[in-house]
């Protein structure tokens, strides 16, 4: 069940009065919150692979409104996974270690020891979760129950992912758990699952190569179009839209348009991750190379030089995107 809209709004409006300074910067177009994104992790590319162990050191760039950038020290290498939210960015050391950065108004970037020796991580607009353990743990912004973890994703949770203000945990055996503002999962995906993925107020999930969506529709988020209804593997939800990445390296996209973000370019092709954010999108191709489309007037599709080979993993999310090389 989807929870009050006009009180997410309310208070995220006195959230980031609270945050203090959006409200003098804020002059661009899109939803009222930044979202946050989650990426599948491709296998590494045939030149500058990552290391032996899988890891890399990370790359950071966009808007970084929330002092995403610059990345912290210790993080140019020895790292495994990285996650963006709204109002920070959290990476995952090989070893488990969590570091997160940003902004910490909600104490989102402040990582509980329950949290360290995590195996994933997931973040949302203020608020992180990791998974360890086969349990979610979860620190930060608490206003509609992000935190709340339910009884059944307190074990035999295989992955998880956040946007917003609500949270997606996979179980063995394919079930799909959801709180926050959004608690509701269809009957088709209470079992057989095998990848989700959290959007503004809509979910996507992975089931025999098909896309499954529910939730907010009001950008054709749920119209999933035939050719993500079989050979996919790998999805990302955005803000308001939706990739898909087919078997044969190409992407599908769908929901809003208005900044482009679901108008998949030519140069998308031979892709091994996809990444949706905000208002724009992002991919990893064979190459190691990253391209990014949207929002022309967002830092975040100017993919810099450092990304443009060797790179293995990416996350987007509110105007800002990283990647691991």
């Amino acid at each position: 069940m989807r929870k009050s809209a006009s009180l997410v709004v309310g208070a995220l409006g006195a959230g980031l009065l609270l945050a203090g300074a959006l409200t003098a910067v804020s002059v661009e177009p899109g939803p009222t919150a930044p979202p946050s994104a989650t990426a599948p992790v491709s296998s590494a590319p045939p030149v500058e692979a990552a290391a032996a162990d899988g890891t890399g050191g990370v790359i950071g760039w966009g808007n970084g409104l929330w002092q995403q950038r610059p990345v912290p020290a210790g993080l140019t290498a020895g790292v495994a996974e990285v996650r963006v939210g709204g109002l920070h960015a959290l990476a995952r050391k090989a070893d488990g270690t969590v570091v997160a950065w940003g902004n910490n108004v909600y104490g989102q970037t402040v990582v509980p020891a329950a949290a360290q020796g995590a195996t994933a991580l997931a973040a949302g607009w203020a608020h992180s979760l990791a998974l360890k353990n086969g349990g979610v743990v979860g620190w930060g912004n608490d206003w509609f129950g992000q935190l709340k973890i339910p009884d059944a994703a307190k074990s035999g949770v295989t992955a998880i992912s956040s946007y917003g203000y609500h949270n997606l945990a996979l179980k063995q055996g394919g079930q799909v758990i959801s709180w926050g503002t959004r608690d509701d999962v269809p009957p088709e995906a209470q079992s057989g699952v095998t990848a989700i993925s959290v959007g503004g107020d809509h979910n996507l999930a992975l089931k025999n190569g098909g896309v499954i969506a529910w939730g907010a529709n009001e950008w054709g988020q749920l119209n999933v179009p035939a050719a993500a209804k079989s050979g996919v593997t790998a999805i990302s939800a955005g803000w308001d839209h939706s990739l898909a990445l087919k078997s044969d390296g190409t992407v599908i996209a769908w929901g809003n348009d208005e900044y482009k973000q679901s108008t998949v370019p030519a140069t998308a092709t031979g892709v091994t991750a996809i990444a949706a954010g905000w208002t724009h999108s992002v991919v990893l191709l064979s190459t190691g190379k990253v391209i990014a489309w949207g929002w022309s007037n967002s830092s975040a599709i100017a993919v810099p030089a450092t990304a443009g080979s060797g790179v293995f993993a990416i996350a987007a999310a509110d105007r800002f995107n990283l990647a691991l090389k």
